[in-house]
């Protein structure tokens, strides 16, 4: 080998182990960072209590575990006695919470009535050998006859003593020698949202009676909008506790109750669609007591009268307000008078078609709903009222005297 050829040789190994050295070096650098890296968080779990690592932590700061195991026992404490006190407000409760069947003419057999439906309710009293169902008044609408199943599974023959399509409310009279707990009436008044809700019923039929859901109250006077006509058009706002215990088909007419075991609303409509879940409505009793009252008594809620048929302005066009109606442009708002029946108080007050009903005793009216909530939650029967009114595209005021 020449010298040329030696140096070469001697140039390639250094250029070789260079290579290995900087390489050797990478790769040590490299676990050093990971290495240190790791101790750091290892650190830092040690630090947060993560890996406590034996019991150093637990002995630098004792009171750490002993708290922790405080608040483990006060947290079951406290999911232990709020168990007790549902299981004892059902218990108190589920033997008055009975199903109604509706019974209707059958369309195979004209002689025989068919299960048409079925739904919930509450005996709320018993009084001379009777007994008091209230539920729901979609529950019982046309049936042609109702039984009433008792806890026990007992079914007897039941009487519709009134019904109230607006309160969605029906009060049965059954017989009462196999009736020993009644429910009692709690104050939704006093209600405050979060408080636990027991909604007690007969789901999807009498296969799950006396099914139990346990909420929350999740909200007070909500207000569900009421269509009596399926025209599309409200015809009345029914005041609801929402609630979000599982109410489902057949839970209507049931009891929602507190932890008392003291019914607080009936349990009455679920918004059914897909998309939501957990919201349920319950009419509550500071509402549905006067009512019961009156459908026991005279089997009808009593109302005042005016004795008019309605329609609201919003739905008339621009061009029947102008040329038919006559009415200044600023008027968007009110009711028109379809109707008046005769020797009503509307007739008696000079109320004719077409007339447009803006205000009553000051206050505005916008719509069909706002004149009924006046009219049955601010006057009773035989109380006279001022209405403001257009006719002709003029300004008008009579005095109307509401009728039973």
């Amino acid at each position: 080998m020449d010298e040329k050829q030696m140096v070469r040789t001697d140039e390639k190994r250094t250029n070789e182990n260079r290579n290995y050295f900087n390489w050797l070096f990478r790769f040590t650098a490299s676990a050093l960072v990971v290495t240190v890296m790791l101790l750091l968080g290892a650190f830092a779990l040690f630090k947060a209590n993560v890996f406590p690592f034996g019991s150093s932590q637990a002995q630098s700061n004792p009171n750490t575990v002993e708290q922790s195991n405080l608040d483990l026992t006060q947290t079951s404490t406290m999911n232990s006695e709020e168990d007790a006190s549902v299981v004892k407000a059902v218990e108190t409760v589920s033997d008055a919470v009975v199903g109604v069947v509706n019974y209707q003419q059958s369309q195979l057999l004209s002689e025989e009535n068919s299960q048409a439906g079925t739904g919930s309710g509450v005996i709320y009293k018993k009084e001379n050998e009777s007994a008091y169902v209230v539920t729901n008044h979609h529950v019982i609408e046309g049936a042609n006859s109702i039984d009433v199943i008792l806890s026990g599974g007992e079914k007897v023959q039941a009487e519709v003593l009134g019904s109230d399509q607006l309160s969605d409310l029906a009060v049965l009279r059954i017989d009462g020698a196999s009736i020993n707990e009644i429910a009692d009436f709690g104050s939704s008044k006093e209600l405050k949202v979060g408080e636990t809700a027991i909604a007690i019923g007969n789901p999807l039929g009498m296969e799950f009676a006396g099914s139990v859901t346990k909420g929350i109250i999740s909200g007070l006077e909500r207000t569900m909008p009421v269509d009596l006509n399926q025209d599309g058009q409200s015809d009345w706002e029914t005041e609801v506790l929402q609630t979000d215990a599982a109410i489902n088909p057949g839970n209507s007419g049931g009891a929602l109750v507190n932890l008392s075991g003291e019914v607080i609303g009936i349990n009455s409509m679920k918004i059914a669609k897909q998309e939501v879940e957990g919201i349920g409505f319950a009419i509550p009793t500071a509402t549905a007591k006067p009512i019961i009252e009156d459908l026991e008594q005279y089997g009808e809620v009593t109302r005042p009268y005016m004795g008019i048929q309605t329609r609201d302005l919003s739905t008339i066009s621009t061009q029947q307000l102008q040329n038919t109606l006559k009415l200044p442009k600023e008027v968007q708002e009110g009711v028109i008078v379809a109707a008046t029946q005769n020797g009503s108080p509307a007739q008696e007050a000079g109320l004719q078609k077409y007339d447009v009903i803006v205000q009553v005793d000051g206050q505005d009216i916008s719509s069909l709903v706002d004149l009924r909530k006046f009219i049955y939650e601010e006057k009773t029967v035989g109380d006279s009222m001022d209405i403001t009114f257009y006719r002709n595209g003029e300004k008008q005021t009579t005095a109307l005297t509401l009728a039973k």
